[in-house]
């Protein structure tokens, strides 16, 4: 064996011990405290436990997951329909049509959610006759749909600025190449950049289903009994602080399970753009 091929018995050096500094003592005690607030959670949980209210009030909590679920889904859905002519007037030369869609977005965008709501659901109201001379009373009457007709509303100026914003991000080199091959502007538009720019989307579009998800609790003060209608109901019926844990604890999962089922689905969709 030559010396080169021969094992080093030199000791590697030593670690340097970090610093104690004010950052790591802050970061350290505010991991401690979240840590003490979680099992502080689960002890109340388990400690508070009680079967006869799970039985009586565990349904009632199930439906209004499902009405949560269906909540945000239609008016995520009528939403991304809305948001198209919105994002088309955002990208408009267009003075007039550039100002409405500007309008909406700016309102929606920039008022509460709760405001819009109340504005919505108490507002029609005022206008009974009228709204049953043209038929809309029956939608209009029922809070559940009210609530979707507002979440449609708000969501579809945040997804109007978010599509308009991935449009703009297309370089627009796509656009001269598709027109010196003769591609008419619809298809440019539908076939070449909005595939682009649905990718540069995802993240944001993700990040509005889950506002959603937590913004939807605002249809319980206008008494559609989603998870938070429910959680209400039954706290009113028990006071019993767990409820709202529970309920609040659900809203968590949701979210996590969603994030991560979105993460899979951009990783699939992108999977082309890595190396």
């Amino acid at each position: 064996m030559s010396y080169i091929d021969a094992p080093s018995t030199e000791r590697p050096p030593a670690a340097l011990r970090r610093r104690w500094t004010a950052a790591r003592f802050t970061g350290l005690a505010l991991m401690a405290l979240w840590a003490l607030l979680g099992l502080s959670i689960v002890y109340i949980l388990v400690v508070g436990y009680d079967p006869e209210k799970l039985a009586k009030y565990g349904p009632r909590i199930l439906s209004g997951i499902g009405v949560t679920l269906k909540l945000v889904v239609m008016s995520v859905l009528l939403g991304a329909l809305i948001s198209i002519p919105v994002a088309a007037g955002r990208l408009s030369s267009n003075p007039i049509i550039g100002g409405i869609a500007f309008g909406y977005s700016y309102f929606f965008r920039g008022t509460p959610l709760l405001a819009q709501t109340f504005l919505v659901y108490y507002g029609a109201g005022q206008f009974t006759d009228t709204l049953k001379a043209v038929g809309l009373w029956v939608f209009f009457r029922d809070a559940y749909f009210c609530a979707v007709l507002t979440f449609s509303l708000n969501t579809a100026a945040y997804q109007a600025e978010i599509l308009a914003g991935a449009i703009r991000a297309v370089p627009s080199g796509q656009w001269q190449a598709a027109d010196s091959l003769g591609l008419r502007p619809f298809t440019t538009m539908f076939k070449i950049v909005l595939p682009q720019a649905l990718i540069t989307a995802l993240r944001p579009y993700g990040n509005e289903v889950i506002l959603m998800i937590k913004a939807s609790a605002i249809a319980s003060i206008i008494t559609v009994l989603d998870l938070m209608g429910q959680t209400r109901y039954a706290f009113s019926k028990t006071y019993d602080l767990q409820i709202y844990i529970w309920a609040a604890v659900i809203y968590l999962v949701t979210v996590e399970v969603l994030r991560r089922l979105w993460e899979l689905m951009e990783r699939r969709l992108t999977r082309h753009l890595r190396r």
